[in-house]
């Protein structure tokens, strides 16, 4: 029972290493070869782990492998863009000047409803207002609306905006972000003296603290739904 278990957390700690090593990416944005790798690791990290006559060499060496493969397949893809086409597919034109191009509909088999369900999940519910409709490799549809369908923006009303940057936490849940005081050149004595003003004597009793490129200072206390704004 023991040696299951210890087998367990080896092989669980290795197959996340794996994922970690593969790259931040969503499930739906995967690339086909990238799922299928993420499939098999799933796959012959279950077997050692089940069965303890199975040594777990036998387990870690594919898995150590396929994370090479995924290594090398990434890195020739990024120098090679035939490749990358091969491998990952190329993005498709689904809808061009505001037209649906059945024939690229018929050689992914995407129907028309899907299109349509992509599209009002995406706030375009009238084709007549997209200009292009691009469905990517990673399975998600991007798509770019006619000109005069496109939202309002500040440069377009000649409006001047200020950079708003984001904001850093300085507090999160009572611990002190003191990497985030120092990109901001802070220190800890600053920080106790802004609490001090809201009433607060203990970074403990705050849940969240943040401060924005404006120097406004948010505060919100553990066990309160109100919260507290200064500047500096």
């Amino acid at each position: 029972m023991l040696i299951i278990f210890a087998r367990t957390i080896i092989l669980f700690l290795l197959v996340m290493i794996v994922i970690r090593v593969m790259g931040k990416r969503q499930i739906g944005e995967l690339q086909p070869f990238e799922l299928v790798l993420a499939i098999m690791i799933a796959e012959l990290a279950t077997v050692p782990m089940e069965d303890k006559e199975i040594p777990l060499i036998n387990g870690i060496i594919p898995i150590l492998t396929l994370l090479l493969l995924q290594v090398l397949i990434t890195f020739i893809s990024l120098k090679s863009d035939r490749l990358r086409g091969v491998i990952s597919g190329t993005p498709s034109v689904l809808i061009e000047n505001g037209k649906i191009i059945e024939s690229e509909l018929s050689k992914l088999r995407y129907n028309l409803t899907d299109l349509l369900e992509q599209m009002r999940l995406k706030n375009f519910p009238n084709i007549a207002d997209v200009e292009y409709a691009i469905l990517e490799t990673s399975g998600e549809l991007s798509i770019i609306p006619k000109s005069q369908k496109r939202p309002v923006t500040p440069e377009d009303l000649k409006i001047p905006t200020s950079y708003e940057g984001l904001s850093l936490p300085l507090i999160m849940d009572g611990h002190v972000k003191l990497n985030n005081l120092q990109k901001l050149n802070l220190d800890t004595k600053w920080l106790n003296a802004e609490l001090n003003k809201f009433g607060i004597n203990s970074t403990t009793e705050v849940l969240l603290a943040s401060l924005d490129t404006k120097g406004e200072l948010y505060i919100q206390k553990k066990g309160t739904k109100s919260n507290k704004e200064g500047t500096l």
